[in-house]
């Protein structure tokens, strides 16, 4: 197994360790700064992974498969514990997860009649606004500027996932006209 398909591996590994410091009440702030390291030690990793596939073609069937899936792995758990201490509304992590599975099951549609399917730079600028709002969450920092960048952080993440979907359906919908004929 190459080297981006471990740290592909390791921030799945990662996951069940940072829920369990987000929701243990056992470790006080101590939890959160633990959950913190975690979650910014799989970001680094999907980083890595990505520049040393392409750097060292290093690119896989694992790896196409494995790595957007431990991507959403990691920030729907992140979600689900903000849910958890009331830092976001459910609704808005239901959009957000209900994006994701609607592009996943795109994909294996896509996939099934032989299309691969390429990150939207829309999806990865979703990306990266969800991942700062993750950090900036799990800190947890309270205050009249940190509170209003919170809210601005979910919001635009919100917005985001909305327009990278309708995005992604907009350009890819060859793949459903193209599945419905089988």
């Amino acid at each position: 197994m190459n080297l981006a398909n471990q740290l592909t591996i390791l921030r799945i590994f990662i996951i069940p360790f940072f829920v369990f410091f987000m929701l243990s009440e056992n470790f006080g702030i101590y939890g959160r700064w633990i959950a913190f390291i975690l979650f910014v030690t799989a970001a680094i990793s999907d980083f890595f992974d990505g520049f040393f596939a392409r750097k060292y073609n290093l690119i896989t069937n694992f790896g196409k498969f494995m790595d957007p899936l431990a991507d959403k792995l990691l920030v729907c758990a992140a979600l689900v514990c903000f849910v958890h201490w009331k830092q976001i509304a459910a609704w808005i992590v239901i959009v957000i997860i209900s994006r994701e599975f609607i592009i996943s099951g795109f994909r294996l549609l896509a996939a099934d009649q032989g299309i691969v399917i390429a990150a939207s730079p829309w999806g990865k600028v979703k990306t990266a606004v969800q991942m700062v709002m993750i950090v900036i969450l799990i800190l947890n920092y309270s205050g009249y500027w940190f509170n209003g960048l919170k809210q601005i952080l979910i919001y635009l993440s919100l917005f985001l996932t909305v327009i990278s979907l309708i995005d992604y359906l907009r350009k890819n919908s060859h793949v459903l006209q193209e599945g419905r004929g089988k």
